[in-house]
């Protein structure tokens, strides 16, 4: 009976004592994850997504006076907008990590942002180009369609009335 108890009391120790560890080990990994970022890095993100954000302002500007419709790549653009600032406030607080993670979300959304407006902004001149040609051009060429119409029409009244006009006098 006395081996029987001992057995159980190392049983129970060994269970107790590796509990404990476990809970140290856990507690030990949360410590290390809090600090990832520290801020130097956090501020080179927000930084970088600040200047992010006002290339692609100024592309979207440019696409905008060319005619194109940006309203798809200013959509995009307030959303990134509203995570810089978000991740600007939790700088603000400390919140390097939040910080970190906000800014790099807002430049992922901005990804190929810069190509797509160039391509809006080059169909919006090609737009132009091919309105002016068939505006003014195809204006000139329908005014002078007009003006020879006339003289041709004008001439065979002229040959019409004209002999009318010798076989009656």
């Amino acid at each position: 009976m006395v081996r029987e108890g001992v057995g159980l009391l190392s049983v129970r120790f060994v269970l107790v004592f590796l509990m404990a560890l476990l809970m140290v080990f856990s507690s030990l990994g949360g410590c290390f994850v809090v600090f990832a970022v520290d801020e130097a890095e956090a501020r080179g993100a927000v930084v970088a997504a600040e200047d992010m954000v006002v290339e692609c302002y100024r592309v979207v500007e440019g696409a905008d006076e060319a005619g194109a419709n940006v309203t798809g790549l200013l959509t995009r653009l307030n959303d990134a907008g509203l995570l810089l600032s978000k991740a600007s406030l939790a700088y603000g607080e400390g919140d390097f990590d939040s910080a970190y993670d906000l800014a790099v979300q807002s430049q992922g959304m901005l990804n190929d942002f810069v190509v797509e407006a160039n391509v809006l902004w080059w169909n919006a001149l090609q737009a132009q180009h091919w309105d002016f040609m068939v505006n003014v051009v195809g204006s000139a060429v329908g005014a002078v369609v007009v003006v020879l119409g006339g003289f041709f029409v004008w001439f065979l009244l002229k040959r019409r009335y004209g002999k009318a006009e010798v076989v009656s006098g």
